[in-house]
């Protein structure tokens, strides 16, 4: 459909009036929209096919006038606006930017090497990490010094293809690359077929002695069927070689390409000069079984990069608001009430504000059970509401969401590498420098004694040893684990984490809401004096509010929001006090709450877990009962029959701590203790201890940043989750022995795949040099080892 053109209508993309007669216009949205000059036509259409026409959507403005540019720049700049960049970059604690990129055309570990260390030169990039197995990257920059087109049109200048990573067009986009593939691999099949059945007349003579002009036949028809599998099929091949060459280093396919343009220059000159041998039949089953093997081991890459991806697509692309209207779910801000029905996900963050309902968690925590949520309770993007209409506040945006910072935090563990990785990847970089000097050496020597079989060695040699499975030993299988991980609700927040649980022997547990529900109950009043217990009750709720804590929780019920405390100060580890008509009100542990020259008047302190004072005189006393978690017995029991010594650190008074421990059978008790107490009970432990610690409070933050490596709980303060190596989303402590098994196997799956990659190139090296290793069966053995490896680190996955 054509617009009619008026003076008056103005440009779908400025908003600059159209001149009359004007002829430039973009379909955009289902409709031909009227654009004022050639500059803006450009622009809009490649905004429109860089995938981002929810631009025009949800902008708030029209876009500044555009001026006709280089296409790439033009492409790239749209980046740059800030519109655009709300879906996809995020500001970091240091107000530095992020964002994770889908990268094109990363085939091994030199591709990632070669992109890492051309961004890292460039002013204002803080971070760059490439994953070669999901072909994600993790960028931070400063934006007040270089802007995101220009790191990308950097990225572009050595021969790779990126764009901010988005679920369903990294989807597409590894759709299209597999068919590609497809295509190379139908035609290099179909050649490879037709130029061995030539080869086997030629070379065994089945029609009898063969007359020289029909043997130069035959080479003729083997050119012309080898042709199109050396320029097209082989093409992948070529690429990464010429990206490895321009940046002056050496990726896993210069040798392979070097080893196919010799033997078809060879076979060529062969032909022509109708002297000498042909390998049309090597070059036509190199490339076949190169592809097949690229083919299986992208797949398989695929199958343990998929599952990030695929918690992002559960979040629904449209949102109800209260009012019935249906916008996008991206454009959902802070403050906006949104209706969801029984069945749909939840479009993001937020508070139930009307309704009780079921929650299907499981693609977060790994429980299949629903849970229920009512009126005040926090429910996530992504999970599934079970059987009740439900009203709710978005409370986080998109960007920050949970589901989010689960895919950002996995990214970031997933680029971890093992010290051995890193060797590993070192290694493979100058083992392409030795395999050509050999390769070199090897056609030297054999030209000097057998030269017909000079050229069909260096061929095997180059081939045969190509360290592909060296490169994806490590990044398979840390992928693989934390795509496991993710699934047991276990979020990675450092990439240390599945190298150091390997080495813990020592079990830091705090105990209310880690070896506890964190449900706390009160079961006693006592008050001293005249004092109502009801008006204590108040008052203690009142000091309460101040803190952030589960035992807080317990006196929520009496809050009257009548008493006006203040100077209100929150000693973490001991309580709180505050000032209220000139006297000085506290609230927590007995030794914090009294004046001490008077704790001999009260025998019976430790009973009592909170105490009221005012003016340090005791008001009141509380008893508290928080259940023990069902999971923390077998938690200790199996970690203490894997040799690991446990022991509980809390701040809670010694009779509450070891009825705890005894009932949990814990060897060690350190209580009443102060966040600073616990940190320093950390660093008097021995050397040799590699600690694990498990906490929930703002007072476990010190110890969770000090211990090797920790965990927060899910229910948790925010402040012990930013301060843990991993975050238990749900509350089965078992998992954590769980996530330990798992660690152990991906170390044991990474030694394996090294210990194959290595054994297998030092074997065949020396045979390949020897002469005894036919092409074919060269690169049948190089395809094989990577996807052995591949497979080996699937196995992570079950």
């Amino acid at each position: 459909m054509t617009i009619d053109k008026h003076v008056h209508d103005e440009c779908y993309h400025c908003g600059d009036p159209v001149p009359s007669g004007s002829q430039f216009e973009v379909e955009i949205l289902g409709q031909r929209r009227p654009m004022c000059c050639p500059g803006c036509e450009a622009v809009a259409t490649t905004i429109v096919q860089s995938g981002l026409t929810s631009y025009y959507e949800y902008r708030t403005t029209p876009a500044e006038k555009a001026d006709l540019v280089p296409e790439q720049l033009k492409s790239l700049s749209l980046y740059d606006h800030v519109d655009i960049q709300q879906d996809f970059v995020r500001t970091t604690e240091q107000n530095f930017s992020e964002v994770s990129l889908s990268v094109e055309g990363v085939s091994c570990a030199a591709c990632a090497w070669l992109i890492e260390k051309q961004l890292i030169r460039e002013n204002g990039v803080i971070s760059i990490r490439v994953n070669t197995t999901t072909h994600r990257a993790l960028l931070v920059w400063d934006p007040l010094q270089v802007q995101l087109s220009h790191l990308l049109s950097v990225i572009h200048k050595i021969g790779y293809q990126a764009s901010p990573f988005e679920a369903d067009a990294q989807e597409l986009q590894y759709h299209n690359i597999m068919k590609q593939y497809l295509y190379k691999l139908g035609i290099a099949g179909i050649a490879t077929m037709q130029v061995m059945m030539l080869a086997f007349a030629l070379y065994f003579e089945v029609f009898g002695d063969l007359d020289i002009e029909f043997k130069n036949y035959l080479r003729w028809v083997s050119l012309i069927f080898a042709t199109p599998v050396l320029l097209y099929s082989a093409l992948p091949f070529y690429i990464n070689a010429w990206r490895s060459l321009k940046a002056y280093t050496l990726g896993m396919d210069v040798p392979v390409s070097i080893a196919l343009l010799f033997a078809y220059g060879a076979s060529l000159y062969a032909t022509v000069m109708e002297k000498g041998e042909v390998f049309f039949e090597s070059i036509s089953m190199f490339t076949f079984f190169l592809l097949l093997g690229r083919f299986l081991e992208m797949r398989a890459r695929r199958q343990a990069a998929a599952a990030s991806a695929n918690l992002l697509k559960l979040i629904p692309n449209m949102a109800t608001l209260a009012n019935g209207e249906q916008i996008a779910a991206k454009t959902l801000k802070l403050g906006d009430v949104v209706t969801i029905l029984p069945g749909e996900h939840f479009p993001a963050d937020g508070v139930i504000n009307k309704g009780l309902t079921t929650v299907n968690e499981s693609m977060l925590t790994g429980e299949s059970v629903p849970v229920t949520r009512a009126i005040g309770d926090k429910v996530y993007a992504g999970t599934i509401n079970g059987d009740a209409n439900i009203t709710m506040t978005v409370t986080v945006n998109r960007n920050d969401s949970l589901i989010s910072n689960i895919v950002r935090l996995q990214d970031e563990a997933q680029l971890s590498k093992p010290k051995v990785a890193e060797i590993a990847d070192h290694v493979a970089r100058y083992f392409v420098a030795a395999i050509l000097i050999i390769a070199a050496g090897t056609w030297y020597y054999w030209h000097q004694n057998q030269p017909n079989d000079a050229l069909w060695i260096t061929l095997s040699v180059l081939v045969a040893t190509c360290p592909c499975a060296l490169s994806l030993a490590t990044p398979t299988a840390i992928t693989c684990s934390t795509s496991t991980l993710s699934k047991l609700g276990i979020l990675l927040r450092r990439g240390h984490v599945l190298e150091t649980l390997c080495k813990v022997n020592r079990l830091v547990l705090d105990k209310t809401g880690t070896l506890t529900e964190g449900n706390v109950r009160l079961i006693e009043t006592r008050t001293f004096g005249d004092i109502e217990q009801d008006k204590a009750l108040m008052i203690a709720a009142e000091l309460e509010r101040f803190a952030n804590h589960p035992i807080a929780q317990a006196f929520s019920q009496y809050r009257q929001q009548n008493v006006l405390f203040e100077n209100v100060e929150n000693e973490i580890g001991c309580g709180l006090k505050a000032t209220l008509n000139g006297d000085e009100w506290r609230i927590g542990k007995y030794d914090f709450a009294t004046d001490i020259e008077n704790s001999k008047s009260f025998k019976n302190s430790n009973e009592f877990s909170v105490w009221l004072t005012c003016n340090q005189q005791p008001i009141a006393a509380f008893q508290l009962d928080d259940p023990i978690r069902q999971e923390s017995a077998l938690l200790v029991k199996q970690c203490q029959q894997h040799g690991i010594k446990v022991t509980m650190l809390t701040g809670d008074n010694t009779i509450h701590a070891n009825d705890v421990a005894k009932q949990l059978n814990i060897d060690e008790v350190i209580a009443n203790q102060t966040p600073q107490g616990k940190l320093a009970y950390l660093n008097e432990l021995s050397a040799d201890d590699v600690v694990l610690m498990i906490g929930d409070g703002v007072n476990d933050a010190p110890v969770l940043a000090g211990a090797h490596l920790s965990v927060a709980m899910g229910g948790g303060t925010d402040i012990a989750k930013s301060s843990a190596d991993m975050v238990l989303l749900g509350d089965k402590l078992e998992r954590i022995l769980e996530a330990r098994t798992l660690a152990l196997k991906t170390r044991k799956i990474i030694r394996e795949n090294l210990s194959w990659a290595l054994g297998y190139n030092l074997i065949i090296l020396p045979l390949a040099v020897s002469g005894l290793v036919a092409p074919y069966y060269a690169v049948v053995g190089m395809s094989a080892s990577s996807i052995i490896v591949v497979s080996n680190s699937l196995r992570l996955l079950k």
